[in-house]
């Protein structure tokens, strides 16, 4: 029996590559798995444990009590928005008295409906006061809006 022996050759530089694609392609392959398997990290978990809604739509008001005139601050949500923000029962003798009040709202109601958010609210000094009593009644009635937490 003639065996003939057989001489592979490989170059250093050719393995080196091979190993280090072989390595790429199985932490590629794991790392699909581990994403797209339902289970503790997948997506499908975190996405069912958050919360589907911020607020409870629906109209929600709060007063404010001027000299004997109650003022009711309405913000209107629904469930992931602030939709407007009005003043009720608005009379002219309040009106005459404080006239900076509509256009503070005004004004407060445009940035929380951009923002969609109390945070980060500016507004400038000659209505500070009014701006910070209109403030706690939206902040208030957004408060009821909210989504009670659940309990575990």
């Amino acid at each position: 029996m003639s065996s003939k022996t057989k001489i592979v050759v490989l170059h250093m530089k050719e393995v080196i590559y091979t190993g280090i694609f072989v390595v790429l392609g199985i932490l590629l392959i794991l790392l699909l798995i581990f994403m797209f398997l339902p289970g503790k990290g997948g997506k499908g978990n975190k996405e069912a444990a958050a919360p589907t809604s911020k607020y409870v739509a629906g109209v929600y008001s709060s007063s404010i009590k001027l000299n004997d005139n109650a003022i009711d601050v309405e913000v209107v949500v629904d469930e992931d928005h602030i939709n407007s923000i009005e003043l009720k029962n608005l009379s002219e003798t309040v009106t005459t008295m404080y006239p900076l009040i509509q256009p503070s709202l005004d004004d407060l109601a445009n940035q929380i409906i951009e923002k969609q958010s109390l945070n980060d609210i500016t507004y400038s000094q000659s209505n500070q006061y009014t701006s910070t009593v209109l403030m706690d009644a939206i902040a208030s009635a957004l408060n009821k809006a909210l989504v009670p937490a659940a309990e575990e």
